[in-house]
């Protein structure tokens, strides 16, 4: 079984992330799901949430991933994802606002975005 695998996280409009990885945790429909190196094929279809992954190096690299799917093969893992932003980039306060702003005027997609980009940053 091999050590790494190596990972491609692409939004719609660029690349976030690419890389070696040991494991990588993300949600998909039929719940959370973790891929290691060796793991059987697999395509899901992503939903909203934070995804984890584990580099490496021995570091983690955390994103909030909204829509998209998740493609497993020869330990190679591609997250094409509607959009994705890496947590060191969400400016917690402005998703903060994000968020009440939606609360107050009833959009519940702005809410769940402004929600996973949350704890997108706490999960870092």
């Amino acid at each position: 079984m091999a050590a790494e695998l190596h990972v491609e996280l692409v939004a719609a409009d660029r690349r976030v992330w690419s890389g070696e990885a040991t494991l990588v945790v993300a949600r998909i429909t039929s719940g959370d799901i973790g891929v290691m190196p060796g793991h059987q094929p697999l395509l899901g279809v992503l939903e909203s949430g934070p995804v984890t992954i584990r580099t490496s190096d021995g570091g983690t690299v955390v994103a909030a991933v909204h829509g998209g799917f998740l493609s497993f093969a020869d330990n190679k893992l591609s997250l094409l994802a509607e959009t994705a932003e890496l947590a060191d980039e969400i400016d917690p306060q402005r998703a903060e606002r994000a968020l009440d702003r939606a609360k107050s005027g009833d959009d519940d997609a702005a809410g769940r975005r402004a929600d996973v980009r949350l704890r997108a940053v706490a999960a870092r």
